[in-house]
């Protein structure tokens, strides 16, 4: 498939908070260097800020990031800030806390419910706003999220976040945020070959209840912080072929083909992967390949 001229547009959108987003998003974790955090070497940060400026071009209207986002030499929000600030008007931005690294870039104890308001400042600071769109509660293993969700909520209550969200959670956290306050999305693992009762369980409860349901890995898979999986099923491949696509087209297709309120992040700090990522909203699947992909999906561990 030619992928040059496809644009967001084509993925559709879906209505996450109080914007309306292509269904095709970018996530900001391979900006940083050639692995997520510090396990590769750092990004050029030219390239970085031009592959931000380029996924806007393409219509690109919704980023995903984080303060602990970084590497050695690179900071994902600040490549952002100084990439599109000032900020278009509808361009939506998430953000996530919970996890937690130090200035050397290893990996803290999981936050507490009074430490979210400084990483919720750290994020404004870094991204250079007054307010956050979305910000994610990561769960970090914790049984109940309810008082560090519940801080949050008072954030909100302040001005700082416009709008909630969890990750990494079962359908019985989603139950106990919205208890507190709305939740506009949920940001779980999710992909072609990986299965999770309780995320199929999230995926589709999120589309009953018109909440974003946003992926992160669905194209990345076991290589995950590594980056993109490079062993693909023949199933896949074979779709691949009809298609005239790649095998990550594929799997970002399948993962939009879920459901309406399904969004993708893939990320990327490539200019022609980001091209060729946002041409796989256009790729349509018929009922027979769906299947094909959807039993794959069922027999994943």
């Amino acid at each position: 498939m030619s992928s040059e001229t496809i644009t967001a547009d084509a993925a559709g959108t879906f209505k996450l908070g109080d914007h309306t987003v292509s269904r095709i998003g970018f996530g900001a974790m391979r900006l940083t260097g050639s692995a997520a955090f510090h396990l590769g070497t750092a990004s050029d940060r030219e390239r970085s800020i031009a592959v931000l400026r380029r996924a806007i071009e393409l219509g690109v209207n919704h980023i995903d990031t984080a303060a602990f986002y970084f590497s050695s030499l690179r900071s994902a929000n600040e490549i952002i800030n100084s990439a599109l600030a000032p900020y278009p008007d509808d361009l939506l931005i998430v953000t996530k806390v919970g996890p937690f690294r130090n200035y050397s870039g290893d990996w803290g104890a999981s936050a507490r419910p009074d430490d979210l308001r400084g990483h919720v400042e750290e994020n404004l600071r870094q991204l250079g706003r007054d307010h956050l769109d979305v910000v994610n509660l990561r769960r970090m293993r914790q049984d109940s999220i309810a008082e560090h969700f519940g801080a949050l909520a008072e954030l909100r209550e302040e001005g700082l976040i416009r709008h909630l969200g969890l990750s990494d959670v079962e359908p019985r956290h989603l139950e106990e945020a919205q208890a507190i306050a709305p939740v506009v999305c949920v940001q779980n693992r999710f992909g072609l070959d990986r299965r999770d009762p309780a995320t199929d369980e999230l995926l589709r409860i999120c589309g009953e209840q018109g909440i974003a349901f946003v992926p992160f890995y669905a194209i990345a898979g076991e290589g995950a912080a590594q980056g993109a999986t490079g062993t693909h099923d023949d199933a896949v491949l074979a779709v691949a072929r009809a298609h005239d696509a790649s095998p990550a087209q594929i799997r970002l297709a399948w993962t939009l083909h879920q459901g309406p309120h399904v969004l993708a992040i893939p990320g990327t700090g490539n200019p022609d992967h980001l091209v060729e990522n946002v041409a796989a909203g256009a790729v349509r699947l018929t009922d027979e390949e769906l299947d094909t992909l959807n039993t794959l999906h069922g027999q994943a561990g």
